[in-house]
């Protein structure tokens, strides 16, 4: 049997659409994903936060919990109301430099499965952090990419720069305490590749 929709829902526009209903299917499930996978995050943050030991680290988890308290309200509220949440998206400020330490160091320890509890250090928890926020930046982008409901959209397009500068804040934690190293190419082979792409010609005026 072929399936038809009701007379009312068929060639229906945005503006006769009210505010709460103005989602589509795909973006219903999607958000969803993002609600609850900000949720995770916020509860791992909670759960790692009294094992943290270096007071830069604490800092670090505290300041992007808020933020990220702050960002999934904003993102609950328009998604339930369809409508502009009451306050505007804000971007999250680290507190880092960007020097990174570049080179691989001899004689790291193997990594290794933690055996018990007590073995949770600064290291395994930034590395929780890291991968929670990592992991949550593509769920983001692909419900953005599918949400028809305009605010909704900014509000996760938004939100999509504030996971990338909280991982890069992390990593940039990782690095200074020697839990993340950077290999580089040799320096031939680095500039190989580098040169190895021109510009594009730009046209001064559009074809016809």
């Amino acid at each position: 049997m072929e399936f038809q929709q009701p007379q009312s829902q068929q060639n229906s526009q945005t503006s006769n659409v009210p505010p709460v209903m103005n989602h589509g299917g795909h973006e219903i499930f999607d958000v969803h994903e993002v609600l609850s996978g900000s949720l995770n995050i916020l509860n791992t943050y909670t759960l790692l936060s009294p094992h943290v030991k270096d007071p830069e680290l604490r800092d670090i988890l505290e300041r992007q919990k808020q933020f990220m308290t702050e960002e999934y309200n904003l993102t609950q509220e328009c998604f339930k109301t369809g409508q502009d949440p009451s306050k505007a998206t804000q971007s999250y400020k680290m507190q880092q430099g960007n020097d990174f330490i570049y080179g691989m160091k001899p004689g790291s320890a193997p990594k290794k499965p933690l055996q018990t509890a007590d073995e949770l250090d600064d290291e395994n928890i930034a590395l929780n952090m890291l991968n929670a926020i990592k992991g949550m930046a593509p769920v983001k982008t692909n419900a953005a990419m599918e949400v028809t409901n305009p605010v909704v959209r900014r509000v996760l397009a938004d939100s999509l720069p504030n996971c990338i500068e909280m991982a890069y804040e992390i990593s940039l934690y990782q690095n200074k305490h020697g839990f993340y190293q950077v290999p580089q190419l040799p320096q031939q082979d680095m500039q190989q590749i580098q040169n190895g792409y021109a510009p594009a010609p730009v046209q001064s005026t559009p074809p016809q």
